[in-house]
């Protein structure tokens, strides 16, 4: 799994962070994603997707490999 996010459409939802807080973050000056862990552990797979499928903006990506 190979994850990023687009930084120039991000809602600053912050909706990430809630599900996988190991793989995104946010920055402090306006709260854009940032993506902490491009290749997170399998264990994490299920809720890196879960944040991708309820990102508002569709920011965030994932690549399977």
């Amino acid at each position: 799994m190979k994850v990023t996010a687009d930084q120039d459409i991000c809602a600053s939802s912050g909706q990430c962070v809630g599900f996988a807080p190991a793989v995104f973050d946010q920055r402090d000056e306006d709260g854009v994603v940032v993506v902490l862990d491009h290749n997170p552990p399998a264990g994490l797979a299920d809720t890196v997707r879960e944040a991708a499928r309820t990102c508002p903006s569709g920011a965030i990506k994932i690549v399977e490999e």
